[in-house]
């Protein structure tokens, strides 16, 4: 079955910077286009970034003001987020997802989501 696995969460100061994996398996990696969405305590799910199926694209939302980073590597069926000066707002829960064709902000236009990884940044 498809499963999409997220690491690489968990606690760093304000101004330090993670990298977040998402292994993918049960379907043809290098076929899908590919997003990371977050969610905070009481908020909802909002868009981060999101790469086409070759990793010739990538689109950012406002939010990330050009700190975050995604790509991926179809050859080991694996996406990347890149978050550098990391801040006390970016504390969510991130989750990776698959689509093979949506719009990137979309979160109901994907179709197969990770159980998420916890990033909490805090002094």
């Amino acid at each position: 079955q498809v499963q999409l696995v997220e690491s690489g969460g968990g606690l760093v100061q304000p101004g330090g910077s993670l990298r977040l994996s998402c292994v993918a398996s049960g379907y043809t990696f290098s076929d899908y286009e590919m997003g990371w969405f977050r969610q905070a305590p009481g908020k909802e799910r909002e868009f981060i970034a999101h790469i086409s199926w070759s990793g010739g694209m990538t689109e950012y939302g406002d939010s990330v003001e050009g700190r975050f980073t995604i790509s991926r590597n179809n050859a080991e069926n694996t996406l990347y987020l890149q978050i550098n000066a990391l801040k006390p707002v970016a504390t969510a829960v991130y989750y990776c997802a698959a689509c093979s064709i949506c719009r990137p902000t979309n979160a109901s236009e994907y179709d197969y989501w990770g159980q998420g990884t916890q990033v909490t940044v805090s002094s």
